[in-house]
This record gives structure tokens, sequence and C-alpha cells, in this order.
């Protein structure tokens, strides 16, 4: 056993992922010492094979869009923080290929603008008054967003909100910034004294803490004494080759996409989502599906996303795919994410389960966790995420 692995800090993050990285840099703002783990180090999960993505416009209303809205300003506060993970305020386009489908969107979108978060209409806001901004974009209209779109689109909504960021530099720079510790190595389970945490077992020793974070991705649900019902979900994208000019300009997705974000499905799911980088390159998903934690590439997929691309976007056509991997998103059966003290250990709290939706809701679930860390009032309501509902 490593002699300096045996210490006390005031918490243990296990997970370095954007939801870690985020938990310690709010709890070391907060004047908490802090001690990152992961075996991996940072952003080797889930973090590292995502898009980026920072959305409301795939939310329903109800508490996750509460903690997307809450998110999303928090994001334009760490930019100015902290910066250098390439923020992008690009906005996004849902488009529609029938009538049919653009009405179902226009009335998506017209409940997500009537949803006032509860904080807000506690203090008596009118509708809309903090929440979700959405226009529609006519069919003669959509070239002017996106002059590269296919023909024949119905028509689209326009979300203004949504954002993007290099999820890999925004986890580094946030632990960076956080100046916490990181160990890495794997932790192998909770060490509990009664019913209390009091630190983790690593294969280098153990460490102790006054509380313990749990934001280990998809792994979350793992630790034998504190079992959740987290499990991978896997997603591929496919990354082109730069671009001079990026030919998308807003996150552009289809809406299959928000229904399959919603879906229980074990089977293959896939919709277009198109989106450039501020390197040039495009980024083409989505994909979802339930096979364990098998990260092996499946090319018939891979085709049909290239498929649904071009479709979207002829100019794609041409477009030489640079890479292509797989990711393991932490899915959790109601689809809302685990945060919050657990019910059967005290001095352990939890950070997990946000699916797909873990770089855009990161810096609110870390506000979160620390309110409940330092005995503080979280701004969003945490009953909804709380891990007791599944007991």
């Amino acid at each position: 056993m490593s002699c300096d692995m045996v210490q006390t800090v005031d918490v243990l993050v296990v997970g370095a992922g954007i939801v870690g990285a985020s938990c310690a840099y709010a709890l070391t703002r907060a004047g908490v010492r802090v001690t990152v783990v992961d075996r991996g180090g940072v952003a080797s999960g889930t973090t590292g094979a995502g898009e980026g993505n920072i959305l409301v416009s795939d939310k329903e209303p109800g508490p996750e869009l509460e903690l997307a809205l809450r998110s999303n300003d928090l994001w334009r506060n760490l930019d100015e923080e902290c910066g250098g993970f390439e923020w992008d305020p690009k906005g996004g386009l849902v488009v529609a290929e029938t009538p049919e489908v653009l009405d179902a969107l226009t009335t998506f979108a017209e409940t997500q603008r009537r949803h006032v978060p509860a904080a807000d209409a506690d203090a008596g806001a009118p509708p809309g008054a903090a929440g979700v901004v959405a226009s529609l974009v006519p069919a003669a209209d959509l070239r002017e967003f996106e002059p590269h779109l296919a023909e024949g689109l119905a028509g689209g909504i326009h979300y203004p909100q949504d954002a993007q960021v290099q999820p890999m530099l925004a986890a580094a720079r946030l632990l960076r910034a956080s100046g916490a510790r990181l160990v890495r190595t794997a932790v192998e389970r909770f060490l509990v004294s009664g019913d209390h945490v009091t630190g983790v077992r690593t294969g280098q020793g153990d460490l102790y803490a006054d509380a313990v974070v749990n934001a280990a991705g998809t792994w979350a649900g793992s630790f034998p004494q504190a079992p959740l019902p987290i499990r991978p979900r896997k997603g591929f994208i496919l990354v082109t080759q730069p671009f001079a000019v990026p030919p998308v300009r807003h996150k552009v997705y289809t809406a299959a996409y928000v229904t399959n974000v919603a879906s229980d499905a074990e089977g293959l799911e896939t919709s277009g989502v198109i989106e450039s980088t501020q390197a040039g390159t495009v980024l083409i998903g989505a994909s979802r599906q339930r096979v364990g934690y098998d990260t092996a590439i499946d090319y018939t997929v891979l085709a049909k996303l290239a498929k649904q691309a071009v479709g979207l976007f002829p100019v794609l056509r041409t477009a030489q795919v640079m890479r292509a991997y797989a990711g393991l998103r932490p899915y959790s059966p109601d689809h809302l994410p685990v945060i919050g003290p657990d019910h059967r250990l005290g001095g352990l709290f939890h950070a997990c389960g946000h699916e797909g939706a873990g770089i855009g809701l990161a810096p609110a679930t870390a506000e979160m966790v620390t309110a409940q860390v330092t005995g503080g009032r979280p701004p969003v309501d945490p009953a909804p995420f709380a891990p007791g509902r599944f007991a």
C-alpha cells in the first residue's frame, strides 16, 4: 500500500468525467477539499466519447428541463470563469420531414415554452418567463439557417439556447481549475462503518473522506453496498475530415432523435444528428442500443448513420470519414439522472445516470450535489432526482 494514499479529505469524487470534474470544481469553490479518483484518468469514459451537447431542445417539460435550463446558464458562466473548452452557443435546429411531424414538433415546443421552472413559478413568474426559447422555421426559411440542408423538408423549430463544448477539454479545464488532486486507480468498493461511508478502497490502498460522490458514469450502479439501476447504452459517432468552411451551422437533428432519447427499447434505434465543430470536422450520430459493455464497431450501424446524414446534408456525400467510435451512456430506467444523498448509507452522494445529457447537465448537477454536501439549498428541486426513488 502506498503510504501517501492513506489520507483524509472532505470529499472523494469517484469519476473524472465531466460530471465528476464539475463536482470537483463546484465543491472546491465552496471551500471543500476534494480528491478525484478514476481508473482511466480525465474523460476516459462516456465524456471522451461524447459530442459535447448542451441541449434544452430535446427535454420534455419537467424536472430534467429545469435542470437543463439551470445548467445552460451555468455553462455560460463557466466559459467566462475557465474558458478554453470551445464553448459554442450555436443553437439547435430540429427538422421535420412531413407536415404531420412539424405539427408534433410545434406542439412539443409550445409545451416547452409554457413550462416555468418551479423556482420561478414560486416567485410568481408568468408562463415562459425563464423557460425555453423556440421558434417555428417554415420550409421556405430553412436555407437561411442551414444553406446546405436538403430540399423537401416541411420546416423546423429553432432553439437558440442549445450549445456545444469540446467535452474532453471541458472536463480537463474544470478539473485543473478546481485544484483537486487526481488519483489514477480503480475504486474497488466503498469503505463502510456502520451505516456510513468513510472512503473507498482502491488498487493502491484506502482513501478516507467525510463524504463520497459517486460520479462513475456507466459503472455507478455496480458498487455492491449501494447498487443503482444504471446500465450502459451504446452509441456511435462518425467524424469527418475537417472542412475549410464547416457546412453545418447549428446542431441539426430530426424529430426521431427526441423519440429515441425517451425510448426504453433495447434494440437499435437511429436518428439523423449532424453538427460541425470549431475544428472544422462534422460529427454524425446518433444511435442507441443496450448491448452491455460492448463497444465493438458495427459497420452496418455506421452505414445507416452516414446515409441519414447525407439525406439531411447532401454536401456530405463526398466527405471522408476520419474516424468512428462507440461510447456508453449511463442509462437510467426513468430517464432522469440520479442525484443526491444515498438512502441507505450516510456520507454517500450520487451524481450519475444522465445517459446522453451528462455534459449538458453537469454544472447544475454539481451545484445540486455541492448544496447537499454543504447543507445549502439547490436552486432546482432535488426531489425528482433522489436515489431513493428506486428503493
